[in-house]
């Protein structure tokens, strides 16, 4: 592949693209309100406006700035085709549920496309089909499994032999009527009905945990409290456990974005080659010009074989190699929560705390979910029927699939990071480093990292994660501290990118 010129630093198309508005950080010191909502990303900015819409008073916190999250980092595919999950969710839940899933996730697409027509959005909302590829024997043999389970569930699908894509495919499943869409400006303006309806949305204020009275209270870092009679935790990970004990039952998983100019268009579709590492494409329109989405390359956060940026340059080389590129405007990554059984935790934190809500464990397909999420919670609320309450529940026991083996070999992964980081060997030098690079030394004793910026300012710190202590390894595609135990991210100067740390990583003055 000959030499592209990558971006000096990654950017979200989808969160670079927009004007989002200022909003004020809640230093009101004591308030009340009905739902309080943390995590304007749009599972909490959908539940504020279904809520609302409902007559519920709701005010909505944000850690840093509105849809600046998860959610301004996906790939926006808004699909119930969430990779070959329909054939393994049949094999351990049983049809039922695996139909619950599947209609609910269309209903959810639904549900985006009728709010894009109500509040009449711009947002590049398109239908479009969603295909599974496969490209060798094992492959196809999943394919095929995950084709008969789509036939029993009543899943209409089409099965296509040796199609014609620009990259390598023997077979595809595709699921029609699906959609791609801008995921930020939808959310923006959705946010804006949420304003129209009274909802109060405040910015750069951390929750960092609940406090009981009367009514459960949601505690920000400079100690104010908003006193609620229902608290939805949409953060991404829950920053209040209810002794639930979520950091052994789920792990984050992080992959990689690019957004490429391409000499040969990508066809009709959006596409996914579940493969590990996977690969995903669809189009997008970037300043009226058609771009190829291209994504994949996901790992365990902190958890890289490689250098971060070589993923980045991975997903260049299958660009030029299939499409033929010519620019790279934007890359970036997205992080997401994987649960034991793959499905998401939506409803009480814990059985002992009914008012206190939680959204995560997306894997990835958080459009969808998101949707699910928020009309499943905001059902709650309202004290109405959700079909699939049940299933999402986080207090559902996960005994009886072959996922809840995954929390000893994945906390054995916890320990074994937690050992390595603590008294694996360290001999990179400051000294060594150029601009915009990072290491990890010792300092007076101390595990510390020090980066040095385009100005060569070097910014040190202490690299003991805040969550649990596991060490922090460095990320050179997003300049960010990366927690390899439970996916706490921070940038380089040690500030909180992702929970579920909810303190910075301590600066070092060298």
């Amino acid at each position: 592949m000959k030499k592209h010129i990558f971006p000096d630093f990654a950017r979200s198309y989808w969160t670079d693209s927009v004007d989002r508005p200022t909003l004020p950080a809640y230093e009101t010191p004591k308030s009340k309100t009905e739902v309080g909502i943390v995590g304007a990303g749009l599972t909490g900015i959908t539940a504020a406006y279904i809520l609302s819409k409902a007559g519920f008073k709701v005010c909505l916190l944000d850690a840093a700035t509105v849809l600046n999250g998860t959610s301004g980092h996906t790939t926006a595919k808004i699909t119930a085709q969430h990779g070959l999950i329909y054939h393994e969710l049949q094999q351990h839940f049983g049809t039922e549920q695996a139909q619950q899933y599947y209609k609910a996730n269309q209903e959810a697409k639904d549900f985006i496309e009728s709010t894009v027509k109500k509040e009449q959005i711009n947002c590049q909302f398109q239908e479009e089909p969603a295909f599974l590829i496969a490209n060798d024997k094992k492959e196809l043999e999943k394919l095929q499994l995950e084709a008969e389970a789509y036939e029993s569930l009543g899943i209409t699908s089409k099965w296509v032999d040796h199609p014609d894509f620009p990259f390598p495919a023997i077979a595809a499943l595709c699921m029609d009527n699906q959609a791609m869409f801008h995921p930020v400006q939808y959310g923006l303006d959705l946010l804006e009905a949420c304003l129209n309806n009274g909802v109060e949305v405040f910015e750069n204020t951390r929750a960092t945990h609940i406090e009981y009275h009367e009514h459960p209270a949601i505690v920000t870092d400079a100690g104010n409290r908003l006193f609620c009679n229902h608290i939805i935790q949409a953060s991404h990970y829950p920053f209040y456990d209810g002794e639930a004990y979520y950091p052994i039952r789920m792990y984050a998983d992080r992959s990689y974005l690019m957004a490429a100019k391409v000499r040969h268009p990508l066809p009709e579709g959006m596409f996914l080659h579940p493969k590990n590492p996977a690969r995903s494409y669809r189009r997008a329109e970037i300043n009226g010009e058609e771009h190829l989405l291209i994504g994949g390359e996901n790992h365990k956060t902190g958890q890289s074989d490689v250098d971060m940026f070589e993923h980045i340059k991975t997903l260049a080389a299958d660009a030029d190699h299939y499409f033929g590129l010519e620019a790279i405007p934007y890359y970036w990554s997205a992080q997401d929560y994987v649960t034991l059984d793959k499905l998401p935790y939506v409803g009480p934190v814990s059985e002992a705390h009914p008012q206190i809500h939680v959204a995560t464990g997306f894997r990835k397909w958080g459009m969808t979910n998101s949707a699910n999420a928020a009309k499943l919670l905001s059902d709650l609320i309202m004290e109405k029927e959700n079909p699939i309450a049940t299933m999402l529940s986080p207090a559902r026991s996960v005994k009886a699939d072959p996922g809840y083996r995954n929390v000893i070999s994945y906390n054995a992964d916890v320990a074994k990071h937690l050992v390595k980081g603590k008294f694996g060997s360290v001999k990179q030098q400051i000294s060594d480093l150029n601009k915009n690079e990072a290491c990890v030394t010792m300092h007076n004793g101390k595990r510390i990292g020090v980066y040095k910026d385009q100005d060569e300012n070097t910014h040190a710190v202490d690299t003991t994660c805040t969550h649990l202590g596991c060490e922090v390894a460095w990320n050179n595609a997003e300049k960010s501290w990366d927690c390899p135990c439970h996916g706490s991210r921070y940038d380089f100067k040690g500030e909180v990118l992702n929970g579920p740390a909810k303190k910075a990583l301590s600066p070092i003055d060298l």
